[in-house]
């Protein structure tokens, strides 16, 4: 009878553990999906530095006079804490694991390659998977770093005149900033935020049975597409926030002279 109903708490307990994992994959890839909407979103705002300063104001200002960047900052803030969170039970807490998954990750790269050349032994392919699921943990990493320190200068921006002339994002102070040395973290952060979240929805989609009406190499594909895109679109404008470009699309707000 004891052993009949130690049998049955063990089986509860492997019931609950697994309903609360299954409680932590979804907070999890919930709020990374709705980050990375987020940061596609973001990325297109910011790009309003295209069309010079006064597209760039013009469009921050309005998002703050009708309190929308607000409260957003306060949402993006819990979702990117609720995602840390969540997300990081994948990340090796220990030293030693993370020394073996950088050297699976030297092996998978190396793996193929010292094969000679006209061998009748097919080369190992790297398991893609695998790379890219140790790149997205380096990268996530790299923007729990860069990516608080990010959302907190956007709070401070949005909330304080504590970085500017007024309360409220604008051109001036971004540009000060970029060009004062921001264009190196920002660089790096833009390069792990865009392959983190292009992997991490690839990742949902196979996931939660997208490969069910959709190929994994059509999946890859569209997502190096909006990987490339996302990536260029953010080259170019931190380019023009350093302004080491001039705005590509400043004609299309200038004003003929009578």
């Amino acid at each position: 009878m004891r052993s009949s109903t130690e049998s049955i708490k063990s089986v509860q307990e492997r019931a609950r553990a697994a309903t609360n994992q299954l409680y932590f994959e979804l907070a999890s890839g919930i709020s990374g999906f709705l980050l990375a909407l987020f940061m596609w979103g973001h990325m297109v705002l910011v790009g309003s530095i295209l069309t010079g300063e006064r597209g760039f104001n013009w469009l921050a200002g309005m998002l703050e006079d009708y309190y929308i960047a607000q409260p957003t900052v306060v949402v993006i803030l819990a979702l990117f804490l609720i995602h840390a969170v969540f997300a990081s039970r994948k990340i090796p807490a220990k030293l030693n694991e993370r020394r073996r998954i950088l050297e699976l990750g030297k092996n998978l790269s190396r793996s193929g390659r010292d094969t000679p050349a006209g061998s009748s032994s097919a080369a190992f392919e790297p398991h893609l998977e695998s790379l890219l699921w140790i790149w997205q943990v380096r990268t996530g990493m790299i923007i729990l770093v860069l990516g608080s320190f990010h959302v907190i200068l956007l709070g401070i921006d949005v909330l304080t005149p504590l970085f500017g002339e007024r309360v409220g994002i604008e051109a001036v102070s971004s540009v000060a900033r970029v060009k004062a040395g921001l264009w190196l973290p920002y660089t790096i952060l833009l390069i792990s935020v865009e392959f983190h979240a292009g992997v991490g929805l690839y990742r949902l989609a196979v996931k939660w049975g997208a490969g069910s009406f959709l190929s994994r190499p059509v999946l890859h594909i569209i997502e190096r597409v909006l990987l490339w895109f996302f990536l260029g679109l953010g080259v170019i404008v931190l380019l023009v926030l350093a302004e080491v470009l001039p705005p590509p699309l400043a004609f299309l707000l200038s004003v003929p002279v009578p």
